[in-house]
């Protein structure tokens, strides 16, 4: 059965990169006595895909990865990686995908923040108006590094909701195609504020990955599970 896994990273992980959040989940499926698949041959590995790699020191309530799974129910699952979880870190849900559903990966589509600024930082602007006018502009270029060169990019069609209401809120591309960073945002939404933006003056916060539905609407990527 193929399993869609939800869970959050918080706190002192937040700053733990991705290919060791990879080797922890391994780790701890055998420690949590799972009964994962694995692959077959020489050297056989756990049957296990990530969606979208978090940026080292970026907050999440809504990560997510694919197994497959031999036996057991999605509640002895969730409570069992719970038991081994260190601080931190926290299984939301465990759901089943039904039979031609994506991966993880390949079926992301958007993805929506929370940043945080620190005091100081464009606190004499009001965000509300600035961003409507950020987000009226004809387009939003920015210079994004490929494998090959630098290229103009425009931001402006993949930046799907952007608000504020004391924190800054987005729904942003976040498919394979577009895969903007949500600091990517704030860097060109400071620069139209004529402020200056660093990394000590904000913390992000990714609370959901989206996919689309057959209506063309955004839904989570838990939402396309099933109890099992």
């Amino acid at each position: 059965m193929k399993v869609r896994i939800k869970f959050a990273k918080y706190g002192v992980m937040k700053y733990i990169g991705h290919l060791d959040i990879m080797r922890y989940f391994q780790k701890s499926m055998r420690r949590a006595g799972v009964d994962i698949a694995y692959t077959s041959g020489f050297s056989p590995h756990q049957i296990m895909s990530f969606a979208s790699p978090l940026g080292v020191g970026v907050e999440s309530w809504g990560e997510y990865f694919d197994i497959e799974l031999n036996s057991g129910t999605a509640r002895e699952v969730k409570d069992a990686l719970n038991r081994v979880m260190v601080p931190g870190m926290e299984i939301i849900s465990v759901v089943g995908l039904p039979q031609g559903v994506k991966n993880a990966m390949a079926s992301i589509a958007a993805a929506s923040y929370r940043v945080t600024m620190k005091e100081g930082f464009i606190n004499e602007i009001n965000q509300t108006d600035r961003i409507d006018e950020f987000l009226a502009q004809d387009k939003i270029t920015i210079i994004k590094q490929t494998k090959k060169n630098e290229i103009e990019f425009d931001l402006k069609p993949h930046i799907f909701e952007f608000s504020y209401d004391g924190t800054f809120r987005m729904l942003i591309d976040a498919s394979s195609a577009g895969n903007i960073k949500p600091m990517a945002v704030m860097e060109e939404y400071a620069r139209f504020c004529n402020e200056e933006i660093t990394a000590s003056k904000y913390q992000i916060i990714r609370d959901e990955i989206y996919t689309v539905d057959e209506n063309g609407k955004y839904v989570s990527l838990e939402s396309v599970g099933e109890e099992f």
